[in-house]
């Protein structure tokens, strides 16, 4: 078994006030309607954790700056790289922006445009790969070749650091939850989020959810070591991290009661119902942990005080349009 980091409430809040101005405390919702009522049951109280207004649309500034303020100034005067469907990529232009560093950041070919664009308005110079793999290899290239420093899409104490303030928000929003739910790429964010979670409300149940076609951290639970997919085939492409990494693993493994499986239809179904009801334009990801209340974690968790993480909305118009269309 992996070693778990030690990770305080302390360790925690010392990170949020490190942290400063560069995120929001994002607002949780009671979300209460006909439609969401049928769904997971009247009876079921559901509050969502808006973290798509957080600044670029994602939690991941919170990960991604609590790294880049733990670099030495040279490093940072160097400047900073990274690698990313979209999400993270953003938010390291962002922070980078506001610290007034160079961000060189790779993206894979097939992101959406609308990504690619918004990391080129934070000022990243932005790199296409055509995979994840050759993607990795540039990145370690420009740490050799350039000096530039890499910011992990989801590995390491200071990324989960960093997510961990989250949970803590939630925590303190919402007391006495019975369960929350978050959504799982590389185990990032499910692991800040989960740890805070059990050290402010230890009787809060914390459910991972993936999708059937990247079911990463799955396998490596059943494994009990972090493993590497070779394929994966999901619409919600945040979500479709190749592997797990120690840190991430160690602290999912610890915290997290249990992770579900939702297919892309459930995803785009969640997506249509979030926006009819919400009036939110939701990436397939942002929408992963309402999938899995409607879906497999509806009867276990009806009648209880549910914490739903919303973590993103970085999609276009059009590729939005689609997938809810889609939901039928």
């Amino acid at each position: 078994m992996v070693e778990v980091p030690d990770i305080s409430l302390a360790d925690i809040e010392e990170t949020r006030r490190g942290l400063g101005d560069l995120v929001i405390e994002t607002p949780v919702h009671r979300w209460r309607g006909e439609e969401i009522a049928a769904a997971v049951g009247a009876d079921t109280e559901v509050h969502l954790k808006l973290e798509l207004f957080q600044y670029t649309g994602t939690f991941k500034p919170r990960g991604a700056f609590n790294v880049m303020r733990h670099l030495p100034d040279e490093a940072l005067r160097r400047g900073v790289t990274a690698i990313s469907a979209g999400n993270h990529a953003i938010a390291v232009a962002y922070c980078a922006q506001q610290r007034g560093v160079r961000a060189k950041v790779v993206m894979v070919k097939t992101a959406n445009p609308f990504r690619v664009a918004k990391a080129r308005g934070y000022g990243a110079e932005v790199i296409l790969a055509e995979d994840a793999k050759l993607g990795f290899e540039m990145v370690h290239r420009f740490e050799a070749e350039e000096g530039l420093t890499f910011i992990h899409p989801f590995e390491g104490i200071h990324t989960s650091l960093g997510t961990a303030t989250v949970g803590l928000e939630l925590a303190r929003q919402v007391p006495d939850l019975d369960a929350a739910i978050v959504p799982i790429g590389g185990g990032g964010l499910a692991s800040g989020f989960a740890t805070a979670l059990k050290l402010a409300q230890p009787n809060c149940a914390v459910y991972g959810v993936e999708p059937e076609g990247a079911p990463t951290l799955t396998r490596a639970l059943a494994t009990g070591a972090p493993v590497t997919l070779d394929g994966m085939s999901t619409i919600a492409d945040s979500l479709a991290a190749p592997f797990t990494g120690e840190t991430t693993f160690a602290l999912c493994q610890a915290h997290l009661d249990e992770v579900v499986l939702i297919d892309d239809a459930a995803l785009r179904r969640a997506q249509a119902l979030a926006f009819r009801e919400m009036k939110l334009a939701l990436e397939p990801a942002g929408a992963a942990a309402t999938a899995a209340l409607a879906g497999p974690l509806k009867d276990r968790l009806r009648g209880k005080r549910v914490g739903v993480l919303v973590c993103g909305t970085n999609i276009d118009v059009a590729t939005f349009a689609t997938q809810v269309a889609e939901a039928g």
